[in-house]
């Protein structure tokens, strides 16, 4: 799993992941999801018997809700509620 903050989950953004091979940047799409799944091809673990082949590294975002708010973040909460409405 990787832990993605709410910001990054709305607006999207770039997240890097260590993988076998070294880091990898992703691109996180806008509005993602929890639990959203990605797959990176050949950046999993080597394939048994097949020299120089790797799986897929299998992905799942965590997106981590904000805490300790100020006043002025909860304010802004309440306007994009209100928007909602």
């Amino acid at each position: 799993m990787v832990e993605i903050d709410l910001y990054t989950a709305v607006l999207g953004g770039e997240v890097t992941i260590p993988t076998l091979d070294g880091s990898v940047n992703l691109v996180v799409k806008p509005e993602t999801q929890n639990n959203t799944k990605v797959r990176l091809k050949g950046k999993g673990f080597p394939i048994y018997k097949k020299e120089g082949e790797f799986g897929d590294l299998f992905v799942t975002y965590l997106v981590k809700l904000p805490t300790h708010l100020t006043q002025r973040e909860k304010e802004l909460f309440q306007e994009l509620k209100n928007i909602k409405k």
